[in-house]
């Protein structure tokens, strides 16, 4: 199990970017330094290795105490007493070893397969990270009006975040205002915002590498126009059943398609469809106004043990979606729940699109909607026994 190295900023000269061990490692170890390596020897038991703190980092960057463990420079030492025998390497890539690649991807698979359910002290410490970000959700209306950046709002929720106890933000900030909140993983820009706009915003504040992964929608100017109205109802009803039904044993490919299925709907009442439901998520025609999926798995990092059930080996796409995971649900999986509805030129003027899709879309009508930009909301749910629990409820949408 390799933790990794810090990675050099280009013509940073000693400068690099902020580490972070490979949460396979992170996980099993519980040291998030860089250089570590975790053996395990089936008739010996555990070995940890850590890089001995050097004295350039008690210099400069204050670091005390020691690394402990065992040093990673009697590593080499281990392998060689157990040279001819097949190594699996898990984690960050390491140059020092060769592995048995199919070993190596078999016991990847069955680690993040493992650290799917989150035990109590995971999900207490996704709560902080969440109580962090609430307190910074709970002061953006305050702050959203014509004139103001995108990029200011960015930096005020992000210290809001940290002064309720974050120690980092889980991944960059999206602020998406106007046209730019149909742009999927939009960073916040210079951009004012105007009157009659939407902004989306999906941020969330970490604790110990564990994050929240939030997402929420506003008027710039306090007022949803009709349209506007119109679109998040339809939005957050597709969102709240899509809540209720994490459920133990429910396939999340599933999930997506009657999230697909009910979007549709609302947008063939909304006149932007004039196909039924069903052919707009059999022909795929839906993924060209939902084009990702409603969600994936959480814990360390912001995608935290995705991918695929045990025993399934192809990725699959439902209603023109490529799922980050595709997997039955089960006891104690953390995973976010956020379906989207956006008007993205770069989809809806493509004309092998539009040629393919041409009776299904209300083509004509789309131009006020592509002004709109687009919507998204997301809550991150626990999976229980007694139904789904949902994490950030107390975050107003």
């Amino acid at each position: 199990m390799v933790a990794g190295e810090p990675i050099g900023i280009p013509g940073g000269q000693d400068q690099t970017y902020p580490f972070i061990a490979h949460p396979h490692y992170y996980w099993l170890s519980g040291s998030r330094r860089g250089g570590g390596v975790l053996a395990f020897d089936p008739n010996e038991g555990w070995f940890d290795f850590r890089a001995p703190i050097s004295q350039a980092e008690r210099v400069w960057e204050g670091a005390q105490g020691e690394a402990g463990g065992l040093d990673v420079n009697q590593l080499p030492a281990w392998l060689e007493k157990r040279k001819g025998r097949p190594i699996a390497v898990v984690g960050a890539d390491s140059q020092a070893v060769t592995a048995d690649l199919q070993i190596s991807k078999d016991v990847c698979r069955k680690l993040q397969h493992l650290r799917r359910p989150k035990d109590d002290g995971e999900v207490a410490v996704v709560a902080r990270a969440i109580e962090a970000s609430a307190r910074g959700y709970a002061a953006v209306p305050g702050w959203i009006k014509p004139g103001v950046s995108e990029r200011e709002i960015a930096i005020r929720l992000e210290a809001e975040f940290f002064l309720g106890g974050a120690d980092a933000t889980g991944y960059e900030t999206i602020v998406g205002s106007g046209a730019n909140s149909a742009v999927l993983h939009w960073p916040a820009s210079g951009r004012r915002m105007a009157a009659g706009e939407l902004v989306l915003i999906d941020a969330g504040g970490s604790v110990d590498g564990y994050t929240a992964d939030v997402t929420r929608v506003y008027p710039v100017d306090g007022q949803w126009s009709a349209r506007q109205r119109d679109l998040h109802d339809v939005l957050l009803q597709a969102q709240i059943h899509a809540l209720e039904g994490c459920q133990i044993g429910v396939e999340w490919g599933d999930l997506h398609l009657r999230t697909a299925l009910e979007l549709a709907a609302g947008l063939k009442n909304l006149g932007v469809l004039k196909c039924s439901p069903q052919e707009a998520v059999e022909s795929e025609a839906i993924a060209l106004f939902f084009p990702h999926g409603v969600g994936h798995m959480l814990g360390l990092g912001v995608r935290d043990a995705s991918g695929l059930a045990p025993g399934r080996n192809e990725v699959r796409h439902f209603a023109g979606a490529r799922l980050r995971m595709d997997l039955p649900l089960e006891e104690n999986y953390l995973v976010t729940v956020e379906p989207g509805v956006y008007f993205i030129p770069a989809l809806l003027n493509d004309s092998e699109k539009r040629a393919r899709h041409q009776s299904r879309v209300e083509w004509a009508q789309l131009e006020p909607w592509l002004e709109l930009g687009g919507m998204r909301i997301e809550d991150n749910v626990l999976v229980t026994p007694q139904g789904p629990r949902n994490l950030t409820a107390a975050i107003p949408k």
